[in-house]
């Protein structure tokens, strides 16, 4: 992985799985850098910023052979197994618990103060 287009190769993968494990939609590393930032971990966050700072060096093949191989191959390595660690299933299954926690909890506090207007007004 030392050639210019293995780089990009990997900046295109690490883009590609966070579309389909974030639903993230940009199309550059650049231009999903702020739904990237609300979603990752500061410490993958970080690493993702490398990956993100080197890719318009990579676009350009003299410019390429200036970044730092050993850092981007860690830093790959690091956001890819943090995407590659979620769970779409579970991460469906939480949204609807929360969902179905929230709506609980309105309910259980709409009751109440039904009934504490009701006691108040004097038909409890």
């Amino acid at each position: 992985m030392t050639e210019p287009q293995d780089f990009e190769a990997t900046t295109t993968a690490v883009l590609a799985a966070m579309r389909e494990k974030l639903g993230i939609r940009a199309r550059t590393l650049q231009a999903a850098r702020t739904p990237a930032k609300r979603l990752l971990p500061r410490r993958v966050f970080k690493s993702y910023e490398v990956l993100q700072k080197a890719e318009p060096f990579l676009a350009h093949p003299k410019l390429a052979r200036t970044v730092d191989a050993s850092a981007l191959i860690a830093a790959n390595s690091e956001v890819r197994a943090y995407l590659d660690g979620i769970d779409l299933a579970d991460r469906r299954k939480g949204w609807w618990l929360s969902l179905a926690g929230s709506l609980a909890f309105g309910l259980i506090a709409l009751s109440v103060l039904v009934l504490v207007v009701l006691n108040w007004r004097g038909f409890l």
